[in-house]
């Protein structure tokens, strides 16, 4: 029996890669591929760089041999297309018609909602970065496989200006929160595929999210999320201090997070649990395990 294969859509340009990794942080495809490598292990996991000129990218035929398909965030903003955005919308369409499961996080929901006939726009309300809070599972999203074992109100990492405005046809809500009403969505996509994909970010750990801050500021100050640069950095020490301690029940008490974040196991849970009930099925159906 052949391993599994795994393919990571890396969202962000060769710039924006370099710049995250200056100021701490990694590729977003990297991390994700060494998340998917600990949750189906043995599986083999490759990256591509659809928003990369030149890059080389698998057709359709090279699509339908993997056995699920995962999204990164993107600092790139979806309704400015041009070539490092239409690429990828091409790329997904094609994995789209070969029915192999995707899973999109953040840009990758946008990226699935567009590609699937949908609509996003500039969030209203600004940036949501941190932490989202009060995310509510739906009345779809309750009981459905991707939240199997999540609480019914949880918080995440998240960071994004930009929100789905209109879902595609056929799609379901499946949670919600007072700063974007996507935070969770279940899309039809090709003849009779459906992707999942989510507003935020479950395959981020704290030392990923220390270093987006790091890269964001002074403008987070600006926006008014800090008062100065030193309270931000205060901020992105809790945020260091909990990747080496997430039980310290002060940091946990002083930015009122709760286990759906601090557990890496109910933090990751919508990825495991896209790979236990979508990718592994998919794959038996198809005579590979």
């Amino acid at each position: 029996m052949s391993s599994a294969r795994l393919l990571v859509l890396e969202g962000n340009t060769a710039e924006a890669r370099a710049r995250q990794v200056k100021f701490g942080g990694e590729a977003a495809s990297e991390g994700y591929a060494r998340l998917l490598r600990e949750l189906f292990p043995h599986a083999v996991v490759d990256i591509c760089y659809p928003a990369d000129p030149g890059a080389n990218l698998p057709d359709s035929g090279g699509l339908e041999g993997y056995d699920g398909i995962a999204i990164t965030g993107s600092s790139l903003n979806i309704y400015n297309r041009g070539p490092e955005i239409e690429q990828q919308i091409d790329l997904l369409r094609g994995a789209f018609a070969t029915g192999t499961p995707v899973f999109g996080s953040c840009w990758g929901l946008q990226l699935i909602t567009v590609a699937a006939g949908g609509v996003v726009r500039k969030n209203p309300r600004g940036r949501e970065v941190g932490f989202g809070r009060r995310i509510r599972l739906t009345e779809h999203g309750t009981g459905h496989p991707m939240f199997e074992g999540k609480p019914p109100v949880f918080e995440a990492m998240t960071v994004h200006l930009d929100e789905v405005e209109t879902l595609p046809e056929g799609a379901r809500l499946l949670a919600s929160n007072d700063h974007s009403v996507v935070q969770a969505a279940e899309i039809p996509v090709g003849q009779n595929g459906m992707a999942w994909a989510v507003q935020y970010h479950p395959e981020y750990p704290f030392r990923e999210m220390a270093a987006i801050f790091r890269r964001l500021s002074p403008s987070l100050v600006a926006e008014g999320f800090f008062r100065d640069e030193d309270e931000e950095d205060a901020f992105i020490g809790d945020l260091e201090a909990l990747e080496r301690d997430p039980q310290n029940h002060a940091l946990v008490w002083r930015n009122g997070v709760d286990g759906a974040v601090i557990s890496k196991d109910l933090r990751t849970l919508e990825i495991r649990n896209w790979v236990q009930h979508q990718v592994i099925p998919t794959r038996a159906r198809r005579g590979r395990g």
